[in-house]
């Protein structure tokens, strides 16, 4: 006897609340869900195995395409082909074909803008399109990702390794992130032929043998007290945030970015947000008086629209200062031999010739410690021990005069 088919009606796929299967025929199955949800199935036999596989939902997929589509799956059961197997290839060389078209441009374009978010730095987030629009593009941009080799790779760093290894040292780690990504991704298979130890290594020579690492320009921890009496004689909000830097032993990036919200006044502490923390950790940062004296003159110097609002602002209404405003500061003073960062290590070579423990050093550095064992037990921040030592640091920056505000 004929098997009966086509056995629901568009107003009973409609009607239907209750959970269950409702069959149609020839192997085609409306599945009701406990929640009401309703979904198509197609059920056959391939081998002796019972196999289902899912058509698509009710409200995507109507009754007349159901049954096409199950047609379809019993028309391959007749060539001795699996529907569900089918599909399953088809996905495989759909990705296939998608991989074939991922290039190395398009993936490292997909890759800035997923990760943008989460680089603290604007300099950085520009960096890393720049690097790869001037070195890589015009190399492997439109080389899918999947064919990307070691010979590539060499050839785009052997021509700046030597020559520019700080860009070439970036660049390398850069195309090695994108690659990783397309291969989390199924655009690639395999080693990444972009990685240094291993690999690499073998082919181009150390950094260190190529070019001295340079660091940045630092004042002998001796002529700081005679440089700030300088410094304070220059005017203006850049020459403030200067001051400000050298007293917290902050970096430039966090001191621009401070705001009023972030000062404690009462306990005389500057909490910096770990979003702005190269550790991405939060740092408090004890204020010596001399410190907060600075702060006070910058608030004068510019009324504070809120607590939100930047202790160092820009010229634009709601911006900081911009990130050049402390080395143009140097190069007024006719100190273009220096850098802001530098007086970090000034501040650290100091702390280092009076005796105090490295530990408490690197904490108001905001370094990480680099042993885990002794970071596993060293969980406080030291602010105690730290805010002497900022003490002492403010009172040898004064010897030579006084800060504004603060008796010498």
């Amino acid at each position: 006897m004929a098997r009966i088919i086509e056995k629901l009606s568009p107003a009973k796929v409609q009607k239907v609340k209750e959970t269950g299967i409702y069959g149609d025929g020839a192997g085609l199955y409306l599945n009701v869900g406990p929640t009401g949800g309703k979904s198509w199935v197609f059920r056959f036999m391939i081998g002796g195995k019972a196999r289902e596989m899912g058509l698509g939902p009710l409200h995507t997929i109507g009754l007349s395409e159901a049954r096409e589509r199950a047609r379809q799956c019993r028309k391959l059961q007749l060539d001795g082909i699996d529907p569900l197997e089918a599909r399953l290839a088809k996905r495989r060389s759909a990705r296939v074909a998608d991989a074939k078209a991922m290039t190395f441009e398009a993936c490292a374009e997909t890759y800035i803008k997923s990760n943008r978010a989460g680089w603290k730095s604007e300099k950085h987030a520009a960096q890393w399109p720049a690097t790869l629009a001037a070195y890589a593009y015009p190399k492997i941009g439109p080389i899918p990702v999947r064919a990307i080799e070691t010979g590539h790779i060499t050839k785009i760093l052997e021509t700046i390794w030597t020559t520019k290894p700080e860009t070439a040292s970036r660049l390398r780690g850069r195309i090695e992130a994108v690659l990783d990504y397309a291969k989390t991704h199924g655009w690639r298979e395999g080693e990444n032929p972009a990685r240094w130890k291993g690999h690499l290594e073998n082919v181009l020579p150390k950094r260190s043998k190529v070019a001295a690492v340079k660091h940045h320009a630092a004042l002998p921890w001796a002529e700081v007290a005679s440089f700030m009496m300088a410094l304070e004689a220059e005017d203006g909000m850049s020459a403030l945030a200067l001051r400000f830097a050298i007293l917290t032993a902050a970096r430039t990036a966090e001191v621009l970015g401070a705001k009023w919200s972030e000062l404690d006044f009462a306990t005389k502490v500057w909490t910096v947000p770990s979003v702005r923390m190269k550790a991405a950790r939060e740092h408090r940062v004890p204020l010596s008086e001399c410190t907060l004296a600075v702060v006070r003159e910058a608030g004068k110097m510019r009324e504070r629209d809120c607590e939100d609002s930047f202790v160092f602002p820009g010229a634009r209404m709601g911006k900081p200062l911009s990130n050049m405003a402390l080395l143009m500061t140097l190069r007024r003073m006719g100190r273009s031999d220096l850098t802001a960062h530098g007086f970090r290590s000034s501040f650290r070579d100091w702390a280092a010739e009076t005796g105090e423990s490295a530990d408490i050093a690197e904490a108001a550095l905001a370094h990480v410690v680099g042993d885990k064992t002794v970071a596993a037990y060293q969980r406080g921040d030291l602010l105690e021990r730290r805010r002497r030592l900022m003490d002492g640091w403010a009172t040898f920056c004064r010897t030579s005069g006084s800060l504004v505000g603060i008796p010498a």
